[in-house]
């Protein structure tokens, strides 16, 4: 459970009252979205970009925000978070909000422009959730070409944001997570730079997931792709390679605020069962998105957070007065910039995973 009092401690008492407030109303949010974790039978698995966490843009993110984060982050056991920034400190201070019990994994910096200052990340519950042992960065690798009658190894371009991988075991399961931040490019639907990363990126894994000498069978590649649409061939560069996004998780919303791109995703390539729905009587308790700016930072609460917004949200950059509504104005730079930037642009995306077998084993015993 989140551990409040250092933070709620930081705040004068408006501040602290209107957080305690949003807390309690967030967890009636969670609870009745999200279903509770148990202690052997199922794995609550996420994958969240949280924006730019943490970089000043738009001002520091405030106290109140890394309670909201850390209560989200608190209702999973394992979740892949993407532009973890250089700065380290917004993730220490989630950790230490979260508890002893939470620990975490990251990646070095991606340097370089495309590279954005961004780690990957894995934060998990380690009373649920155990490191296996397996943890690396994904390098593409050399390909082989004929120049002057030889074969010669010559590098590839990486991908921008380094991909990368870890090992876990819960129950019965082990499985290998890869999470990625692919390359936006530009705003066409198919990109031929985003999707020659997913491509590739999900060629090798494909590879590693039917290789004997793998860690593990069950690979899960989650992240944020980029995806416009479910009918893209950036998404079908994914399933053509062997992953399998189960149906229950072509069904939900989608992962960016307004809900209508495909953003983020968790695709499998595994043993047969291993992502077979862990309520099937309930469907919905398997998987979906979850929209916290329905409980916190809410459009209503605009002038709440007027003073925190300081000049930009009463001031253009050229200097000019912002209207009220419209296209630049201050409705719009409190709802598509200064809350996205506390919060984040992109939703949690969360699926339910089986992870006792104790049934199946002791059936395929008993018919030997």
């Amino acid at each position: 459970m989140p551990f409040y009092a250092s933070l709620l401690d930081s705040m004068n008492q408006t501040e602290r009252r209107r957080a305690t407030a949003r807390l309690l109303d967030l967890r009636a949010q969670l609870s009745a979205e999200i279903p509770e974790k148990d202690t052997d039978n199922t794995v609550l698995l996420a994958t969240w970009n949280i924006r730019e966490f943490d970089s000043g843009s738009y001002g520091q993110r405030l106290p109140e925000t890394l309670l909201y984060i850390a209560e989200i982050v608190n209702r999973f056991d394992l979740i892949a978070i993407q532009e973890v920034r250089g700065d380290l400190r917004a993730l220490k201070q989630l950790l230490r909000v979260l508890g002893g019990s939470w620990s975490y994994l990251f990646s070095d910096v991606t340097e370089g422009r495309p590279g954005n200052d961004e780690r990957m990340c894995f934060v998990y519950d380690s009373r649920k959730i155990r490191f296996g042992g397996l943890a690396g960065e994904l390098v593409l690798p050399a390909i082989e070409v004929r120049e002057n009658g030889r074969t010669v190894r010559k590098p590839v371009e990486q991908v921008a944001r380094t991909p990368f991988m870890a090992g876990f075991k819960a129950g019965w399961t082990d499985f290998v997570l890869a999470t990625v931040h692919i390359l936006y490019g530009t705003p066409e639907a198919i990109d031929p730079k985003r999707l020659r990363e997913i491509r590739e990126v999900a060629a090798l894994l494909g590879m590693r997931a039917r290789s004997r000498s793998g860690w593990s069978r069950n690979l899960i590649l989650l992240g944020d792709f980029n995806i416009f649409s479910r009918s893209d061939a950036t998404l079908t560069a994914m399933t053509d390679e062997g992953f399998l996004i189960p149906e229950r998780l072509q069904t939900i919303p989608g992962s960016n605020v307004k809900k209508d791109k495909f953003y983020d995703q968790i695709a499998f390539n595994a043993r047969t069962g291993f992502f077979d729905l862990a309520d099937p009587a309930h469907p919905e308790n398997s998987a979906g998105v979850f929209d916290f700016f329905e409980t916190v930072f809410t459009e209503d609460d605009q002038p709440t957070y007027r003073s925190y917004m300081g000049d930009a949200y009463e001031r253009n950059s050229e200097g000019n007065p912002r209207p009220d509504t419209g296209v630049g104005s201050k409705q719009s730079y409190y709802r598509t910039y200064w809350r996205t930037y506390q919060m984040s642009d992109h939703l949690p995306m969360w699926t339910k995973l089986r992870i006792d077998y104790t049934d199946d084993y002791l059936t395929s015993r008993r018919d030997e």
